[in-house]
């Protein structure tokens, strides 16, 4: 799909239309699905699926590769049509879906823009499909995203991260409630994603309320407050960030014979999981235990060099749940 701004019907607005402000509606959530369920045949690509995302949360709908993310927001979208349940948008049920789609700026996959065109001709483009964007809207939103001074520069000549940032840009033309980014770091370094992840966070400052697809750990945890953990279809785990985290205690231990501790360690009582990566066992039990677990392997005969709570809990709650593949677990694992 073009991730600029599809045209007609377009989720980031209705040319010639005005959009709702969030306070005509009243309390009503800003999303609400509600048993949401798609079939491709045989494949249940989502299974149930129910989340609210409340006026001013940015929420983190986290989970690996084709686990249902797109096709989620997608039918958000109204670009595909769910098999069972629904989602409401601003209290807005199916029959209403465009008054909705009104106050929402969706960018999907990847922008794509006029390389040969600077950065403002590409959105004074893109405002002549709108009626009410002025000059002035286009210099505010440039100013917004960062690139008041990049305005000017071709597009082929941007970052990885401006260009991200210009895409997030086109859907704040109309000055939407609602901002829906499928993976807006996808693709990008270190650097781009942490451009994109402080624009988002502006934005949260600013009053948006922002739904974020991502299978990053690192991008989720550090600018939602709220998310929901989705694997081969379904909601596995949704909250707080930070009460999500607390679910996912975990010790983590650093020994001189790491396969031989874990044949150990999974012989006591209430061990799920044992994680190695990077030298280290993340064994899934309360910090409480760490003496139980030091005794186990000092008795026997095993060397602990390090040993203490996991630093990363929401990691470890996502890969809990998951059941993460080793190349999945490497691309959650990513840090600036």
């Amino acid at each position: 799909m073009d991730g600029m701004v599809p045209r007609q019907p377009s989720p980031n607005g209705v040319a010639g239309s005005t959009p709702m402000r969030t306070d005509d509606i009243g309390a009503a959530p800003v999303i609400r699905a509600r048993s949401l369920s798609k079939h491709y045949g045989e494949v249940q690509a989502v299974k149930d699926v129910s989340f609210t995302v409340n006026t001013g949360d940015v929420y983190g709908f986290l989970g690996p590769n084709g686990s249902g993310k797109s096709t989620t927001i997608a039918m958000m979208l109204g670009l595909v049509q769910p098999t069972s349940g629904q989602i409401d948008l601003f209290g807005l049920g199916p029959a209403r879906r465009s008054e909705g789609l009104m106050s929402v700026g969706a960018i999907i996959e990847s922008p794509t823009f006029y390389p040969y065109l600077s950065g403002r001709d590409n959105m004074r483009v893109l405002a002549r499909t709108r009626d009410g964007v002025t000059d002035a809207r286009i210099s505010e939103v440039l100013e917004i995203i960062g690139l008041s001074d990049s305005g000017s520069k071709r597009y082929g000549n941007y970052s990885l991260g401006m260009k991200q940032r210009l895409g997030i840009g086109s859907t704040l033309l109309h000055d939407p409630d609602l901002l829906v980014l499928d993976e807006p770091t996808n693709g990008l370094d270190p650097a781009g994603m942490l451009e994109v992840r402080h624009l988002i966070q502006r934005l949260a400052d600013g009053g948006k309320t922002i739904f974020i697809s991502s299978h990053l750990l690192n991008e989720v945890e550090q600018v939602c407050n709220r998310v929901a953990i989705l694997s081969k279809g379904k909601i596995m785990a949704e909250g707080s960030t930070s009460d999500i985290s607390r679910k996912g205690q975990a010790v983590r231990v650093r020994v001189d014979e790491p396969v031989r501790a874990k044949d150990v360690l999974n012989k006591l009582d209430g061990i799920s999981s044992i994680d190695e990566r990077d030298g280290y066992l993340t064994i899934s039990v309360p910090a409480s235990r760490t003496p139980e677990l030091n005794v186990a392997l000092v008795q026997a005969g095993i060397a602990v060099y390090e040993l203490g709570p996991a630093g990363n809990s929401l990691e470890h709650v996502f890969l809990e749940i998951t059941g993460a593949s080793e190349e999945q677990r490497a691309d959650a694992h990513l840090v600036e």
